[in-house]
């Protein structure tokens, strides 16, 4: 007698897929975008939008600060690891104390909650409130789009003769932003130009592959309105911030990439002939500075001089916040000029005062000394450093996200070049904090938080 044993079949397990993030996950994003977006609201007589007296991009940043605060509180989300804490918390230490030491404690206190809020809460924040690739991706495409309406304003503002004067005429490129504000629209094109070049090289994993050539059209594109903005640091900064993505991408893909913008390059700005003949002496005057400098070129050399003899004198802490348009006559030459002359966009002739070195780091040793410099100057350069050795790491590896530390890297390389020909102020002032805030993201936020797609 045969025992005859049926089995059931074994069915082969399957992964068990976790459920796709949905945007109703994603709200906290939503004051990251909104405060992106929200610098893109004209300038009414030269004055950002305000709302109790505070531009909107800077009070739904303040909102953005309050939220990230309310989730580590009420959902115990996990805070900052010990090295974001020091990296980003080390420069508030240098601002405390050039604070406190300042001749004028109190008027130095608006200055040290401006500082707090660019260089340390709102990165802070945007780091703990993008939670992976998607969400990074979510505030360079807000980047991007900001780019693009305020690059298409100054274009229109060129071909219109409706922007700020410009060597007689009312043709530089602006955007919303007004002619008190000429770096505004170029440092916000710069950034989108940078992250839509990331973006053309690196596709994102799980994104339709026509992104690629619309994100390389857009970078071409937003080439023009830069272009337009007569912004010589603008345009060094994002030559710096491009090449350091595309070196980074690899060779062969460098080669492509480099040629590609060479032939953009002079299509749209030689062929098309795109105020070629103001954009060669502009161009030019970059190498004549020390031999022949305009008047801009010679107050920038005066303030920076300024700025150095304040730091000779309080070498420690500085002069203290807010404390340079104080001491600037004390320490400047009778070369310098009585103010930078603006008009066009809307705006009646003025003279703006000069109130700052146009130099970031020597507006940072003017003022806060080495003590503060080193702190401040330190966590930028550690947020640079960790960007391109976890992104050289992550190439190694394959990971998803490479496209996040190009974009990351490469904004991060033209805030650091900018800061050489220009300082914070103005309306477009919040989105440093946001660009630090996606290279901290990048560079020391937990590795399962940028390593998935």
């Amino acid at each position: 007698m045969t025992l005859t044993v049926t089995t059931a079949p074994v069915v082969p397990a399957t992964e068990e897929k976790a459920p796709p993030r949905r945007w109703g996950s994603r709200w906290p994003l939503l004051p990251l975008i909104a405060t992106v977006l929200l610098v893109a609201v004209p300038a009414e007589g030269g004055e950002p939008w305000v709302l109790a007296g505070v531009p909107a991009a800077d009070l739904v940043s303040g909102v953005t600060v309050l939220v990230c605060a309310g989730l580590l509180l009420f959902l115990r989300r996990r805070p900052l690891t010990p090295a974001a804490a020091v990296v980003l918390g080390l420069p508030a230490v240098g601002l405390a104390l050039a604070t406190v030491t300042a001749a004028d404690p109190v008027a130095a206190l608006p200055g040290f909650v401006r500082y707090l809020q660019i260089f340390v809460l709102v990165p802070a924040a945007v780091l703990l409130l993008v939670r992976d690739a998607a969400g990074f991706r979510a505030v360079a495409g807000a980047l991007v789009l900001l780019a693009v309406v305020q690059g298409t304003t100054g274009v229109h503002q060129y071909v219109t003769g409706t922007g700020a004067s410009y060597m007689g005429e009312n043709i530089r490129a602006v955007g919303t932003f007004g002619p008190g504000d000429v770096m505004g629209m170029a440092t916000v094109v710069g950034y989108g130009l940078v992250a839509a070049a990331a973006y053309a090289l690196r596709i994102p994993a799980g994104t339709p592959r026509r992104l690629k050539p619309w994100a390389a059209v857009t970078a071409a594109l937003l080439v023009v309105p830069l272009t337009l903005s007569f912004s010589r640091g603008a345009w060094i900064a994002t030559a710096a911030g491009t090449l350091a993505v595309i070196a980074l991408t690899g060779l062969r893909q460098a080669v492509r990439a480099l040629a590609v913008l060479g032939a953009a390059g002079v299509v749209l700005v030689g062929g098309l002939g795109v105020g070629s003949e103001m954009i060669s002496q502009r161009l030019t005057s970059i190498t004549e500075v020390t031999s022949a400098p305009d008047r801009s070129v010679n107050d920038r050399y005066t303030m920076w001089a300024a700025a150095a003899g304040m730091w000779r004198e309080h070498p420690a802490a500085g002069v203290g916040l807010k404390g340079f348009p104080a001491h600037r006559d004390g320490h400047a030459s009778i070369g310098l000029s009585s103010g930078s002359d603006t008009a066009g966009a809307g705006q009646e002739f003025r003279k703006q005062p000069l109130l700052s070195p146009h130099n970031m780091y020597l507006l940072v040793l003017s003022e806060q000394g080495l003590i503060g410099f080193t702190a401040l100057v330190g966590s930028w350069a550690a947020l640079l450093v960790g960007g391109v050795r976890r992104l050289m790491l992550a190439r190694a590896r394959g990971e998803a996200a490479v496209d996040c530390g190009l974009a990351a890297v490469g904004l991060m390389t033209w805030q650091t070049v900018d800061f050489l020909y220009a300082d914070i102020g103005g309306p477009s002032t919040v989105l440093t904090g946001i660009v630090l805030g996606l290279a901290a993201w990048w560079a020391l936020a937990a590795p399962e938080r940028t390593t998935a797609a």
